[in-house]
């Protein structure tokens, strides 16, 4: 148990100091074009190092909030507003999608041509038709991974409601707390250190694996290089999977920022009372004459 904590304690300590020496030698993990350089960021995106950072940043935040409610709101509202607009622009993808749906039954349907192609600013691009149509997985997919915090914000997503309901307003608030530590923070964390390993296996050669430590991965550098899987499930579909890799860090990432959002609204509001429920909330309304259909999208 003393060593735990003593482990605890160090770690802690150096996040602070791994904080402030990154930021002051950008260059030992930002310089893609060295070989070290890109293994030092492929091995900390998803080390202990860079959970005692995230952690320790999490403290300083809530310290301060503790002492001035004010900034935990303006940290609340920032995190939630970057949610919400993250979200919206990407649920003009759906519009992308239903129009290039179109596109592709004219295509095949009417006009029975095979491929299709498309030169803006002379740039030209030309892929099957079978390829824009399995593209359509992508935007479903960004659709899902970009807009789950902002429906989180907007109070759309599902839930079950066994206890909660029925409990009072701080009862709530703690229920809350805990499952933004315990549940969201842990899942999200979780599938951040499998995504991670499993999107650079596919960018570059030779392979990395979360298990590499980080003197192996610097004899790696001598000899890596970049390579893009360009692999589709059929011989003429679309090939680039690695960005549904990339969009999974990108939905993991959102969830560990509404995460700590989250817990800090329901500190707030714990600490407040009922009346601040909801309290700099930004959500979409319908408009005027449509308060019946709030809540139901």
């Amino acid at each position: 148990m003393g060593d735990a904590l003593v482990w605890l304690v160090t770690n802690i300590g150096l996040g602070f100091y791994n904080f402030f020496y990154a930021l002051s030698h950008p260059s030992l993990w930002l310089d893609w074009s060295n070989g070290e350089s890109l293994v030092r960021f492929i091995y900390y995106g998803a080390s202990v190092e860079l959970f005692f950072v995230a952690l320790d940043l999490f403290l300083v935040i809530t310290v301060i909030g503790l002492i001035r409610p004010g900034f935990m709101w303006g940290v609340t509202r920032g995190l939630e507003g970057f949610a919400n607009g993250v979200g919206r622009l990407a649920a003009w993808v759906g519009l992308l999608m239903v129009l290039q749906q179109v596109m592709i039954v004219f295509l095949q349907s009417i006009f029975r041509l095979g491929t299709l192609s498309i030169s803006p600013l002379g740039l030209g691009f030309e892929q099957s038709v079978g390829w824009f149509s399995e593209e359509l997985k992508l935007y479903n997919a960004m659709i899902v991974a970009l807009c789950v915090t902002y429906t989180f914000v907007q109070g759309g997503h599902v839930r079950v409601d066994l206890v909660y309901s029925v409990v009072k307003f701080r009862t709530k608030k703690i229920i809350d707390m805990f499952g933004s530590i315990f549940f969201m923070l842990p899942a999200a964390i979780l599938t951040w250190l499998y995504a991670w390993f499993f999107l650079w296996r596919s960018l570059v050669t030779p392979k990395v694996s979360a298990s590499d430590k980080l003197d192996l991965l610097l004899r790696k550098s001598k000899i890596m290089k970049w390579s893009v899987e360009t692999i589709g499930f059929s011989p003429n579909g679309f090939n680039a999977y690695f960005l549904f890799k990339i969009l999974m860090l990108a939905f993991t990432a959102l969830v560990l920022l509404q995460a700590v959002a989250f817990f800090y609204r329901s500190l707030l509001e714990f600490r407040e009372g009922e009346e601040s429920e909801n309290k700099h909330i930004d959500r979409d309304t319908l408009g005027a004459g449509e308060e019946a259909y709030e809540g139901t999208h």
